[in-house]
């Protein structure tokens, strides 16, 4: 065991803290992932975000390492009631479009409509409109629920919501 939660915690919470480290070494040792993974279940904030950040990283260089763990994403690490891992999942599930099941897609497309519809944080909004923007390029039915809320983060006093729904609502055509 190499002791990843103690590991991740302290210091700055912005700050990556050992995040790179860490993934050093998950990538080197792929049974550490096993152990990386189950830090989002620690009760210290900074650890979660930091395992988020981790996953993002691991994915980046090899997806293998979270395909086995995408149902758990969706049944676990969703319900995580916490900014980073829910746009954390937007950008994982974006990334791993082509290794998900149809049935895991729709899972995943039922929590992000969620999570565009309840939260708050900018993060969040804006990774999760990327998924959904980019996934409704093939899916009619999810184009025409995503419009309406578009056209309400477009007046979103936050610049970077505003403009990010302006974008997507030039270019989607009902």
């Amino acid at each position: 065991m190499k002791n990843f939660e103690e590991r991740l915690k302290g210091g700055h919470p912005n700050s990556l803290g050992n995040t790179v480290e860490i993934v050093e070494e998950v990538l080197q040792d792929r049974d550490l992932f096993d152990e990386l993974f189950n830090c989002y279940f620690s009760d210290d904030e900074v650890v979660r975000l930091r395992v988020s950040n981790a996953m993002k990283k691991i994915g980046k260089v090899d997806k293998t390492y979270l395909t086995p763990y995408i149902d758990r994403f969706i049944n676990e690490i969703s319900k995580i009631d916490q900014a980073s891992t829910q746009w954390t999942f937007a950008q994982l599930f974006l990334l791993l479009e082509k290794e998900i099941s149809d049935q895991q897609k729709k899972n995943a497309i039922v929590i992000m409509k969620h999570n565009l519809e309840h939260h708050n944080d900018w993060i969040v909004l804006n990774q999760t409109m990327e998924t959904l923007f980019k996934w409704s390029k093939k899916k009619e039915d999810l184009k025409v629920w995503l419009h309406p809320h578009l056209e309400r983060l477009s007046k979103d006093e936050r610049k970077s919501v505003s403009k990010r729904a302006l974008k997507y609502l030039d270019i989607i055509q009902l």
